[in-house]
């Protein structure tokens, strides 16, 4: 275990986040925009409607039927899309949406049912199209989700004629009694983390910052043979699904948590009951080249690494003690990245012993 001094406490340390600021992104914007959202939603909701706004994904009781759910959630692929267009390379960015919003309601414990695209352009290509969709679509089988339908825009003026954005919206269902509850977390218990292969759909807004167009045809050695930097900046966003699906096989699963914007710093504590914290070990588990060679090249401090990248785990489940190690063992690297420990009044809800270097 790290000493005292190692120790990262995000709100020990004034937030420092220079690297994504000057890449363009303001994250303490993005949080004050969902509290602004909270706000303007909590006059009125709808009577079946379940959760608040702020959620990995929101629950909705099933008409007709008040022992099921439906689960819902939107998102996109963020600025990898600049990427994918710049290199000509439109077929994965379709599965890294689809997976993203899987990974995002499989945190409720939902089953996906179908999924809608929305695929806006400055100048429609049928053939780019016809890829990106193809993308989605290979995503949507291998989850037996329905791809019901979708819209595509064609917006000059708004987008340059090669650029073009990516969101979905996937709807599933959960039995009522199988959504995890994080009330029953409690000291002692471990967390469960499955790897992560790089940036996934977050962080490429501080990548393209760092690692400039005239690099990605290069080899990235620390990658891997023949692997350069731009198979390893568009690596697809996994699927946790079949994953948790093996572990809850064998365990009991208490709360689970989809490491996306905001790191390991601002997704766990969404599962979490107000008296327990996190504490994770980064000696457990491995950092992904790419992400270690954006940490060297932006200088990133801790707060800003586990703030603005997954750095190596994609997501989280906590588990019975007497569960940890048979839950680790139902899938291949799956591993005990942390545990969960009483937190006292002021105390951070998230704390991490940053690996020691050299």
């Amino acid at each position: 275990m790290s000493e005292q001094s190692d120790v990262l406490r995000p709100e020990d340390t004034p937030l420092r986040l220079d690297a994504y600021a000057r890449a363009g992104v303001d994250i303490a914007a993005g949080n004050a925009a969902v509290a602004r959202y909270r706000d303007v939603t909590s006059a009125w909701r709808h009577p079946r409607q379940l959760g608040a706004i702020g959620g990995f994904s929101g629950l909705f009781k099933l008409p007709g039927d008040e022992k099921r759910l439906l689960v819902g959630s939107t998102d996109g692929v963020g600025t990898k899309i600049l990427i994918a267009a710049r290199s000509a390379r439109y077929d994965t960015v379709g599965a890294d949406l689809v997976n993203h919003c899987v990974n995002d309601i499989l945190v409720v414990n939902a089953t996906p049912l179908f999924f809608l695209d929305y695929l806006a352009v400055g100048k429609l290509d049928p053939d780019v199209a016809g890829l990106v969709v193809s993308g989605v679509q290979r995503a949507c089988r291998a989850h037996d989700c329905a791809l019901l339908g979708g819209e595509t825009a064609e917006m000059p003026g708004l987008y340059q004629p090669d650029h073009f954005d990516l969101a979905g919206t996937i709807v599933g269902m959960v039995d009522a009694d199988r959504v995890p509850d994080p009330a029953t977390v409690s000291p002692g218990d471990p967390i469960l983390g499955l790897p992560s292969v790089g940036l996934h759909t977050n962080g490429y807004s501080l990548a393209r910052s760092l690692v400039p167009y005239e690099e990605w045809s290069l080899p990235f050695a620390p990658a891997g043979e023949g692997v350069s930097y731009l198979d390893a900046l568009l690596a697809e966003h996994p699927s946790f699904y079949a994953a948790v699906r093996a572990i809850q096989d064998v365990a009991t699963v208490k709360a689970m948590a989809h490491i996306t914007g905001g790191g390991l710093l601002e997704n766990v504590p969404r599962t979490l009951p107000e008296n327990c914290k996190a504490v994770f070990e980064q000696s457990r588990w491995t950092v992904p080249p790419i992400m270690a060679e954006l940490v060297r090249r932006g200088d990133l401090d801790a707060q800003e690494r586990y703030r603005t990248l997954n750095m190596g785990v994609g997501f989280t489940l906590i588990v019975p003690l007497a569960d940890g190690e048979k839950a680790k063992n139902a899938w291949p690297g799956a591993t005990i990245v942390g545990w969960v420990e009483e937190r006292r009044a002021g105390e951070p809800a998230v704390v991490i012993h940053p690996a020691r270097e050299g």
